[in-house]
């Protein structure tokens, strides 16, 4: 996937992009309803309840923002994308 696929966020929801994979990090942004975002790399963090269900997953969108993947519909419960280094 590399980051050129952009994936939806779960309907109905405004997503909140943290700085790192859990939700003690600070907030960056927030994805409006309806937002789609590019997954550049994924990696283990605090587990999550969220409409896709429950994972420790969390999505790199962008340089230091993370969105848990219980809120990105990938189609998947495991990686879709290469894990951060």
């Amino acid at each position: 996937m590399g980051g050129s696929a952009y994936l939806p966020i779960a309907p109905g929801v405004s997503v909140n992009v943290r700085s790192g994979p859990g939700t003690h990090f600070s907030i960056v942004r927030t994805l409006v309803v309806g937002a789609s975002v590019p997954i550049y790399c994924q990696c283990p963090g605090e587990t999550v309840s969220g409409t896709y269900g429950t994972t420790n997953l969390w999505d790199n969108i962008a340089n230091g923002q993370f969105v848990s993947d219980a809120y990105v519909h990938t189609g998947s419960d495991g990686y879709v994308a290469p894990q951060c280094s």
